[in-house]
């Protein structure tokens, strides 16, 4: 007999939308969670890096206030009173993930570790219970990936999981890996006072970008006094106080640092979870592998979030989880489409991104794809905040379609969602051009990037000739009337 109609493992984002919606539609659902709910979001990702990234960023604009007028201040940083209010932070956010709000929607919570024994069927490593569900939903994300250098672990590195216990700032802080973690935090801890040194093996900063992306952040940080090292990779590490490091590629040399943070990537949680028992098939990086509904090679489970290898997002997470669990429950056929998929880097300047690349666009469609730019010296807002670095960017089909958009800029974040938004509904430029947007924001680097397209397209020598007949046509008509 079957216990449940649903079954989610792994209390993070994914899980927890899983079981609320479940439960708020009169499924019985269970959600077994080892630890605490929340998940890497609310206790060692979103949510803590960017209550540092608010208050990095405030001590970078003190220093920085005679750009507007001000004088500059140097602040007092004591990394303790940083920390307390990165606690404050998900203590106010953690009742929003807590049991309690599960089981107000109608979902039994289970603290405990479960694993497959059979299809469907899992077993509780605690109390040895085991239960059986209709179907199952595999939630339960990654983890730092540390790479096997010689000498690194008895350094004691850092991680975006554990660089939360620190109470001292690291007078010397090596960064190694310069994707959105890495450059987010070794941004941060820069501006809050430690000498970073920052080591990516790609030739540049955010490799996943566009080019131009990478370049501009790696200017940015060298402003800002982080030695940023590409094409440059760690080889050994010899443990102390301080430890030594010594690095290969474009910019080797041997440096010494007091802290090492890890940046280099996550790994799905799956070894523990006996996923051959289920018949559930992994990717090489372990992984587990579904199709656009988030089904897994199994019949009855789902998987959703970290573990599935996808776009490590929380918001992404949520979207798949709400699609796995209503296929689920009720054999729907929805789909998980990326393509209208938005996602934000929290540096600064913000980088947001909906949709494909220029690269991509070019090599799809070649000349007939549209790419328009403007960049922030053109935008009033930016040119009144004195924050010009940056632009926006948009893509289009050559039906005018609304593909893609890249944006580099203050609040980058807060305007890529209406971007998706077309995107998701297959909209125009024009679309975006069409609708009024308030005067000054930043936002309206998306739309005068389109105007700028438009009136090179139709403000011409070409249209001049086509409507100065028929405007001379009108005025004699004014004129006899």
């Amino acid at each position: 007999m079957t216990d449940l109609d649903l079954l989610v493992i792994g209390g993070g984002t994914a899980g927890l939308v899983s079981a609320v919606i479940a439960g708020g539609l009169g499924a019985r659902v269970a959600l077994v969670e080892r630890d605490r709910t929340g998940g890497e979001c609310l206790w060692t990702g979103c949510v803590p890096s960017k209550a540092l990234v608010e208050t990095a960023g405030l001590a970078h604009r003190m220093r920085q206030a005679d750009r507007v007028g001000l004088a500059p201040v140097e602040p007092d940083v004591d990394l303790a009173d940083v920390m307390a209010h990165v606690r404050a932070t998900q203590a106010a956010i953690a009742p929003h993930d807590a049991p309690e709000r599960v089981r107000a929607a109608g979902a039994e919570v289970i603290a405990d570790e479960a694993s497959f024994v059979a299809p469907r069927r899992v077993r509780l490593a605690g109390s040895g219970r085991e239960l059986t569900a209709r179907c199952v939903l595999v939630a339960t994300g990654s983890q730092p990936r540390l790479p096997p250098l010689p000498g690194l672990a008895a350094a004691e590195p850092l991680t975006s999981d554990t660089v939360w216990g620190l109470t001292q700032r690291p007078p010397r802080l090596l960064v190694v890996g310069g994707g959105p973690v890495g450059c987010e935090l070794g941004q941060a801890f820069a501006r809050l006072g430690s000498a970073v040194t920052l080591v990516e093996r790609a030739p540049r900063l955010l490799p996943q970008e566009d080019p131009e992306v990478g370049d501009l952040l790696a200017d940015r940080l060298g402003a800002e006094g982080v030695n940023v090292r590409t094409a440059t990779q760690v080889t050994e590490v010899a443990t102390g106080r301080p430890s030594r490091v010594w690095l290969t590629g474009d910019q080797p040399g041997e440096i010494e640092v007091d802290r090492i943070l890890v940046a280099g990537g996550r790994r799905p949680r799956t070894a523990e979870l006996g996923l051959a028992q289920a018949g559930v098939a992994v990717t090489d990086a372990g992984a587990i592998r579904v199709d656009s509904r988030m089904r897994t090679t199994a019949p009855g489970v789902y998987a959703a979030g970290d573990v599935t290898g996808g776009l490590p997002f929380t918001h992404v997470a949520a979207h798949q989880a709400g699609t796995a669990t209503l296929n689920a429950l009720f054999w729907l056929p929805r789909q998980v489409r990326y393509l209208a998929m938005p996602y934000v880097i929290f540096t600064d300047p913000e980088v947001a991104r909906v949709g494909l690349r220029a690269a991509q666009a070019r090599h799809r469609w070649g000349d007939r794809a549209t790419i328009t730019r403007l960049d922030l010296t053109e935008v009033d807002r930016a040119v009144a905040a004195g924050r010009t670095e940056g632009w926006a960017q948009l893509l289009a089909d050559p039906r005018g379609r609304l593909v893609g958009a890249t944006v580099v800029a203050p609040a980058a974040g807060e305007i890529i969602g209406e971007l998706a938004a077309i995107v998701a509904r297959r909209g125009r430029l024009t679309d975006l051009y069409r609708t009024v947007h308030p005067y000054p924001t930043y936002a309206l680097a998306a739309v005068d990037a389109v105007g700028e397209h438009l009136q090179a397209r139709l403000l011409t020598p070409r249209t001049r000739r086509l409507t100065r007949p028929l405007l001379t046509a009108l005025r004699t008509a004014a004129r006899t009337t």
